[in-house]
């Protein structure tokens, strides 16, 4: 039995839109750093997955949860 060497695909996404892997040096946190530029709130999103669904490496872009101006009561 031969043993076959697949690559696994990378895909990301955000808030419900797939963005393009612009290339497979990038960590998962490049790649979020590259779309920051265009979505800014990226910027402080966290990296969830790899999610592995076949030979597609699904990563999520998760926005940081909390309200802006927030503060903690003692």
């Amino acid at each position: 039995m031969a043993i076959e060497v697949k690559k696994l695909k990378r895909e990301f996404s955000y808030n419900g839109m797939t963005l393009m892997d612009p290339g497979p040096t990038f960590s998962p946190e490049q790649v979020r750093d590259v779309y920051s530029a265009q979505y800014p709130e990226l910027t402080t999103a966290a990296v969830d997955g790899p999610e592995h669904k076949g030979d597609v490496a699904h990563y999520t872009f998760v926005r940081a949860a909390g309200a802006k101006g927030a503060y903690a009561q003692v």
